[in-house]
Order: structure tokens, then C-alpha cells, then sequence
């Protein structure tokens, strides 16, 4: 089927009462969780994880999709009110938003950057209809050196520009790969690595490990921030909702310059959603007609760069579902649920599960018409629930994630690994670690070997064959230049300083 007929089939598994049901749990969930300082949409949807499992594959994937498109909504509304992103791509929305917030625009604010994540998540997923059923095609001719190239060299590219130094990003990916390897292995069913422990023999199982670094390590990092706990909002009038005619005005050209921007670095792997809002808010004070006042409380600083994160958000289902490589963090989380749950994604998802497929981007649709109906009337709830203390939530959160990580294999063991990967996730925040390349490592990590041993079965041992293929070729080419042009930009910068350094003596 087409990509129209594929939405209408889509919409038509998207619209019945379990899938709207979930899109809407998903995205009340979403924002409550954006909202509550501190707790992003990786934490919350890791947190979350284990109670999909529960639900139909689709409807569990439409949840977590509502969590992470919601969760970004969220986060802006205590960058606005308290100056505190709720996670890192809203930190530019604090800049400008909370200025406004100041000047008494909070409401008005709140009201643009509900319209803003519409707008933005809204026209990505026409993109993400057409860029995914084409790059799906694509996929398919694609060969085990090919595939090789693609998760080993995506991995790298992840390592690179994820954030931080490439040895914080390489030594979590090397924890996720050997932690991969452990169990039976799928050729000689031969145990690797168990040490005499028979829960080892199935593996680590994915969900103990991303609740524990994301959702425990989230809660542990939470309880030690007193700032957040102090932090109290201001009350939000219905009155104080309704932007001027010239807010209206100026948001126009900002949410279409932010979507499309975001829509760009939604395609490519890292931190996608965070990058975009940067970018665009540096493409405001570079175009807007106001970029004066920017930096000082001025629409277009939070208009630009919460269409851009949403669009970026949505954006980045184009790697995952055609290609099956997760980039980000809530990639993996969700590629995490697609495997456990018995569903491979890759780019015969399209054709072996088209429920699943069309199901998700239709659902996204829908989820952005309920988080714009759910946001703008409810924006005193939410500012509400800023009030909680922590003491009242944390510890439902943790009972929640021990019991995800128990139920997946009823095992106590599960519960020791999700303890324990709490605790790592816990020291790699306060080292500055990424924890994204950890997860990715685990999941593609039995990929990767799988693609490494049907190569050298193919060719009968021969290296070459790794890099026969022209598409081998280019994503090797592409993998070498992006890590390439890392070195050289910090070596630039380095010699730079130094020059600094010895003409101000």
C-alpha cells in the first residue's frame, strides 16, 4: 500500500477504543511526568515501560509514543513557570519563557507552546509517513555487511555526537555490548559468561536494566536535588491563557521555521530533540524581526524551539521504524518494548506488521489533537500538581518500577540487576557517562554480531566482504568523516586557545 493509504489503514487501527484509550493514557502520563521537576521522558518512560507489556503491542508502542510526545510538553511548562527544564531540550524555552513568565505572559506562553507542539509534532508526521515508507523500501535490499555497517557505524556516530567526550560515550557502549553477549549463544547454544548463575542463561533481561539506569538512578538523582523540591509555581489564570493578536503573529513563522528545522536533526542520530531547539533558537536571533528583545522575554524564543523539539521528537520514528536503530534514549526504550513484546523492527516492519507500523504514525495524529485539547484547559492542573511534594510521589515511582522490572519474568533476580543498574546509572550521571549508548550497546549488540558472523559465513571468512558493497561503503565513509570531523573541530579549538593564551601574554 501507498503512504495515503497506509495513514487511512492506520487511522482506521489508531481510532479504535484500546488505541484512543492508550494514545490518551499516554498522553495525560506524558505531560504529568514532564511536568513533575526533574523527571524526564526517558525516566518516565522507562518507569512506564513494564506496564505496556500488559497491552497489545500497538496500543503499547501508541502509549509510550503519547508518554514521549507529552513529556516534551511538560518539560516546558516548569522551564516557563520556574525556570527549571524539565528535561534538557526545554532548556532554551526557560531562556525566553520564563522572562515572559515574569513580565505576567506565563499563561499566553503556556498557550503558544501547547499550539507550537501541535503544530510542530503535526506536520513532522507527514514527513515521517513519507520519509519512513521510502527509506523502508530502501532497507530491504540491504545485505548482512550492510546491516553490519549501519548498527556498528551508527553506534560510533551515536558515540560521537551524543554529548560529552567519545570515552564517555564508548565505555557505557562497551558495558551494553558485553552485557549483550551474556546467556546462550544462538549457533552452538553454548553459555557465555553466566558464571555458574542459571538466571544468566536467558540473558539480562532489557527491562531491569533501562528502568533501573533511566527511572531508579532518575529518582536517586531527585531526592539529593534540593532546588527542585523547593521550587514553587505561581497560579495560572483561565484569562491569563489567550495570547495578543500580535503573539499569534509573531509564533506563526517561528513554529514553521522550528519544524522544519526539527524535522532535519529529528532524521539524523543524538540527542535530536535538543539540538533542534538550539539550533532553532539560534535561528531566530539570527532571522526573526524581533531578535533584539530575544534572550529577554521575547515569542519567538520559545515559538521556534518547542515547534523544532516536537518535530524533532516525532522525527526520529524515521530511523527507528525503517531501520530498526534506535538513536536516541526513548528509541531504545521503545525498540526495548518492540522486542520483548516478539516484534522485530527493521524495514520489514512496514510489510510483516502494518498494524504496527501505521497504526503508531497514525496514532501521533491523534495524540497531538488530544495534547492540545488536554494541555490548554488543563494547564491549571498541571501547575497544580508543581505543588506535590516529592516525598508523596517518589515512592509510588519506585514500587511501580520494581514491580515492571519483577513481572517480566517474575523473577527477584530482575530485581537485584534493576538495583544494580540503578546504582550504575546512578555514578555515570555524577562521572558525566551517557547512558543512551549503554542501551543501544544491549539491544544491538546480539544485531551486530548476528550481521558479523552471516558476513564472514557468506564469504567464507573473507574481511573484504565487510566492505564490498557500495552502501557498506557509504555508511563507513559517513561513520570515518562524522568521527573525523569531531577530532578536528576540538583540535581547531584547542590550538585557538592556545594562540589566545599567548598573545594575551
Amino acid at each position: 500500500m501507498n503512504s495515503l493509504e497506509g495513514l487511512i489503514y492506520g487511522l482506521g487501527i489508531a481510532m479504535t477504543p484500546a488505541n484512543l484509550l492508550a494514545a490518551f493514557a499516554g498522553a495525560f502520563a506524558g505531560t504529568a511526568i514532564g511536568v513533575l521537576p526533574g523527571l524526564g521522558p526517558v525516566a518516565g518512560v522507562a518507569l512506564i515501560l513494564p506496564l505496556t507489556f500488559s497491552l497489545d503491542p500497538t496500543a503499547g508502542l501508541i502509549m509510550m509514543a503519547g508518554i514521549f510526545y507529552g513529556s516534551m510538553y511538560g518539560g516546558s511548562t516548569t522551564a516557563i513557570l520556574l525556570n527549571i527544564p524539565g528535561e534538557s531540550a526545554s532548556v532554551v524555552t526557560a531562556i525566553d519563557g520564563y522572562q515572559l513568565s515574569r513580565k505576567g505572559r506565563a499563561g499566553a506562553t503556556l498557550t503558544i507552546v501547547a499550539v507550537g507542539s501541535f503544530v510542530g509534532g503535526t506536520l513532522a508526521v507527514i514527513g515521517v509517513m513519507l520519509f519512513s515508507a521510502a527509506l523502508a523500501k530502501v532497507a530491504i535490499l540491504f545485505g548482512p555487511a550492510d546491516f553490519f555497517a549501519l548498527t556498528a557505524g551508527g553506534m560510533l556516530v551515536m558515540a560521537r555526537i551524543s554529548g560529552g567526550t567519545v570515552a564517555s560515550s564508548l565505555l557505557p557502549m562497551a558495558i551494553g555490548l558485553a552485557l549483550g553477549t551474556i546467556g546462550q549463544e544462538a549457533v552452538t547454544g553454548e553459555t557465555r559468561y553466566t558464571f555458574g548463575v542459571l538466571h544468566l542463561a536467558e540473558g539480562v533481561s532489557l527491562v531491569p536494566i533501562v528502568v533501573g539506569l533511566y527511572g531508579l538512578a532518575e529518582l536517586m538523582l531527585l531526592i539529593e536535588d534540593k532546588a527542585h523540591a523547593a521550587a514553587r509555581p505561581a497560579s495560572v489564570t483561565m484569562r491569563e491563557l489567550m495570547p495578543t493578536r500580535t503573539e499569534w503573529k509573531r509564533s506563526v513563522p517561528s513554529w514553521l521555521r522550528g519544524t522544519g528545522l526539527g524535522f532535519l536533526f529529528g532524521l539524523i542520530p543524538g540527542p535530536a530533540a535538543t539540538i533542534a531547539s538550539f539550533a532553532s533558537y539560534r535561528l531566530e536571533k539570527a532571522v526573526s524581526k524581533h531578535r533584539d528583545e530575544i534572550g529577554s522575554g521575547a515569542i519567538e524564543g520559545v515559538a521556534g524551539p518547542e515547534a523544532a523539539n516536537n518535530s524533532a521528537a516525532t522525527a526520529s520514528l524515521v530511523p527507528l521504524l525503517a531501520l530498526g536503530i534506535p538513536f536516541t534514549p526513548i528509541a531504545a526504550l521503545m525498540i526495548s518494548a518492540m522486542l520483548v513484546q516478539g516484534v522485530q523492527p527493521g524495514p520489514l516492519l512496514m510489510t510483516q506488521k502494518p498494524e504496527i507500523f501505521w497504526g503508531l504514525i497514525a496514532s501521533v495524529y491523534v495524540g497531538n489533537i488530544m495534547l492540545l485539547a488536554l494541555n490548554i484547559p488543563m494547564i491549571g492542573v498541571w501547575v497544580s500538581l508543581l505543588r506535590i511534594p516529592h516525598y508523596l510521589f517518589l515512592p509510588i515511582l519506585l514500587v511501580l518500577s520494581v514491580i515492571g522490572a519483577y513481572s517480566v519474568r517474575n523473577s527477584i533476580f530482575d530485581v537485584w540487576v534493576l538495583l544494580g543498574a540503578g546504582v550504575l546509572g546512578y555514578i555515570f550521571n555524577k562521572l558525566r557517562f551517557q547512558l543512551a549508548p549503554l542501551v543501544v550497546g544491549l539491544i544491538l549488540g546480539p544485531n551486530i554480531e548476528k550481521h558479523f558472523r552471516e558476513t564472514l559465513f557468506l564469504s567464507q571468512g573473507d574481511l573484504w566482504a565487510f566492505v564490498e558493497s557500495p552502501i557498506a561503503i557509504t555508511v563507513w565513509v559517513i561513520a570515518i568523516a562524522i568521527m573525523l570531523a569531531g577530532y578536528l573541530a576540538r583540535r581547531r579549538a584547542s590550538v585557538a586557545s592556545a594562540m589566545a593564551q599567548e598573545s594575551s601574554l
